[in-house]
């Protein structure tokens, strides 16, 4: 079941960017886990309803349709350039927010490891693909690892020393004092990113930073029986950080519809038109499948909208199955009937068919 962050937080769905931005602070400030009789869960809760209903994008995509995509600035890449566009998820920095806690909870506040942004973007296949997968390539422009300095960010050959600022801890330690009194920091040192060492000499390609904007060429398995709108999560295939872990890679794959076929779980189903003599006295009729070509058998006296089904032509599952191809009959009326196929009718008619 979907969560109802705007009931999370205790506020009404028309509520101001000031009212959810207070009722996250009084519940962050409730279940912070570093506070006695803190809920890390519910506090996990509050911190994701924050994070969407605080982002206009976010908050307006979860108001629409009960979840969001993501959003951000945008990013073209892939061999189909028309296949998809990209756009970067914002990683939520709560560390501004919660940060201020500190002693106040007991203890001193815990820096969080530092984590690239994640990336979504979108994928445009063929239905022909997204019935039996495919592995595409893309081309897409991210932060990733310094492929000089392999994200030490010093010059080949020279050695990293310890960083002054945070004496080799990786870590900050500030003391502030606030309307709760005088509470603890620590968080991860902004020079060296939490690894404590700084190149003694900077890589020249990414200049100290470990990181660089490039494109990168990124594999996606696409599996069978994809549906149109589902979402590929790539982990650590988002934009890297110094001294951090990776983002994750999001793709929202757009199926192309196709003229004749549609899916209904793991079958295929398309529509097939018999002429009405067929319809009475049965024939064979050539169907076009992802296969090839068969033959399909009309039944006599069959009736206008009824199924053919024709095993294992539908979509791959697993072991090896598949699922079968539904043909719906569909029973094609003359236009105009000579005479001589008006005396047929009406002796059919005598006899009441």
């Amino acid at each position: 079941m979907a969560k109802d962050y705007y009931q999370l937080l205790g506020i009404s769905k028309n509520a101001s960017k000031e009212d959810i931005k207070k009722a996250f602070r009084k519940l962050a400030h409730q279940y912070h886990p570093d506070k006695q009789g803190g809920d890390e869960d519910k506090f996990k809760e509050v911190s994701e309803a924050y994070s969407i209903l605080s982002d206009d994008k976010k908050r307006a995509e979860y108001d629409s349709y009960g979840h969001t995509f993501g959003g951000g600035k945008t990013q073209e890449g892939g061999f189909d350039f028309s296949g998809f566009q990209g756009a970067g998820f914002e990683d939520l920095d709560l560390g501004s927010i919660f940060g201020e806690f500190g002693d106040l909870f007991g203890g001193a506040g815990r820096p969080r490891q530092k984590r690239g942004r994640d990336i979504s973007i979108d994928l445009e296949i063929p239905f022909r693909d997204s019935v039996f997968g495919i592995e595409r390539k893309i081309l897409i422009a991210k932060l990733s690892v310094c492929q000089t300095c392999h994200g030490s960010g010093a010059k080949e050959g020279t050695e990293l020393i310890t960083c002054k600022i945070c004496n080799g801890n990786g870590k900050v330690r500030e003391t502030r004092n606030s309307i709760f009194g005088t509470f603890t920091n620590v968080r991860v040192c902004g020079v060296c990113s939490g690894t404590g060492k700084t190149p003694k000499e900077k890589c020249s390609t990414c200049r100290g930073a470990g990181v660089m904007r490039r494109e990168e060429e990124i594999t996606v398995t696409i599996p069978p029986g994809l549906d149109n709108g589902e979402v590929i999560r790539l982990g650590g295939m988002g934009e890297a950080a110094q001294g951090g872990v990776s983002g994750d890679l999001y793709i929202k794959v757009h199926v192309l519809p196709h003229p004749l076929f549609h899916k209904e779980g793991a079958n295929l189903v398309m529509p097939l038109s018999v002429k009405l003599s067929d319809a009475l006295l049965g024939a064979e009729y050539p169907v076009h499948t992802f296969d090839g070509t068969i033959t399909v058998k009309i039944p006599n006296g069959i009736s206008f909208g009824e199924v053919l089904r024709v095993r294992g032509k539908g979509v791959p599952v697993e072991r090896g199955k598949r699922g079968d191809l539904l043909i719906k009959l569909n029973i094609q009326l003359p236009n105009k009937i000579s005479k001589k196929s008006e005396k047929l009718l009406e002796e059919l008619r005598k006899e009441g068919i």
